[in-house]
C-alpha cells in the first residue's frame, strides 16, 4: 500500500520537481559563469583577493532558489489534497493515518534532498574546479543555512495548507515569517559554521507540526 501512495506522490509532483532543479542547476550555471568571466576580466589575483579579504559572495545569487524550491514542492504536494479534501481519500485507505502522512512527508523529504543535493555536488565541484579548498569549504557552511531553509519552508508551509483552523493557520504563518530569516541571515563566509547542526536539529523538529495540522484536518475541525 504505501508503494501506492509513493507512487502517487511522484505522479502529483514529478514535473515540478525536475523544473525546480532544473532551475537550481540553471541559478548554479549563470554563478560560475559569472565566476568565469569575473576572473578572466578582473584579473584572478584580485577576484581571490575580494572572496578572502572583502567579504565577496560570488554565490549570492543562489541564497533564496532553495527557499523558493522548499515553498513551491510543499504547494504542489499538498495544495491539491485539500481540493475537495481529496487527501480524505487518502486517509480511508487501510493504513494508519498517521503513517499515511509520514511516507507523504518522507516522499517530500526525499525528493528536496535528492534536488538539492544534485545542487550541492555541483556547486562544490565547479567551486573546487575555480578555488582553492579552503574557499569551497567557507562556501559550503554558508549555503547550508539557506538548503536548511527550503526544508523548514516545505514542512511549515506544508503544515498552513493542511491546517484546518483558521487560528492556527495564522498561527503557523506568523511562526513561518519569524523564523524562515534566522537562516537567512547575512554571515561572512563560513560564519554559520557553529550554528549549522543547531538549526538541522531545528528544522527537524518543525516537521513534527505537520502531524498536528494532519490530525485536525482528517477529524474535520474547522
Amino acid at each position: 500500500m504505501w508503494k501506492s501512495i509513493i507512487y502517487k506522490e511522484w505522479i502529483k509532483v514529478r514535473w515540478y520537481l525536475i523544473m525546480l532543479t532544473l532551475l537550481g542547476i540553471l541559478v548554479l550555471g549563470i554563478i560560475f559563469l559569472g565566476v568565469q568571466h569575473d576572473k578572466i576580466f578582473s584579473n584572478a589575483n584580485n577576484y581571490w583577493y575580494a572572496i578572502l579579504f572583502n567579504g565577496l559572495q560570488y554565490y549570492s545569487i543562489l541564497k533564496f532558489i532553495p527557499l523558493l524550491m522548499g515553498i513551491v514542492f510543499a504547494f504542489a504536494q499538498y495544495y491539491p489534497e485539500i481540493v475537495n479534501k481529496r487527501i480524505k481519500l487518502t486517509f480511508h485507505l487501510p493504513l494508519d493515518e498517521d503513517k499515511v502522512i509520514l511516507i507523504m512527508m518522507l516522499f517530500g523529504m526525499v525528493s528536496l534532498i535528492i534536488s538539492y543535493g544534485i545542487m550541492v555536488f555541483l556547486f562544490w565541484g565547479a567551486g573546487s574546479f575555480f578555488f582553492a579548498r579552503e574557499i569551497v569549504n567557507a562556501a559550503m557552511i554558508t549555503i547550508t543555512p539557506w538548503f536548511l531553509a527550503g526544508f523548514g519552508a516545505y514542512f511549515l508551509i506544508a503544515t498552513i495548507i493542511l491546517e484546518p483552523i483558521w487560528l492556527y493557520r495564522i498561527l503557523y504563518t506568523v511562526i513561518t515569517v519569524l523564523f524562515i530569516p534566522l537562516y537567512l541571515t547575512d554571515s561572512v563566509s563560513g560564519g554559520y559554521s557553529p550554528i549549522n547542526l543547531s538549526l538541522t536539529v531545528f528544522t527537524l523538529v518543525i516537521s513534527v507540526s505537520l502531524l498536528f495540522s494532519a490530525y485536525r484536518f482528517r477529524k474535520g475541525e474547522m
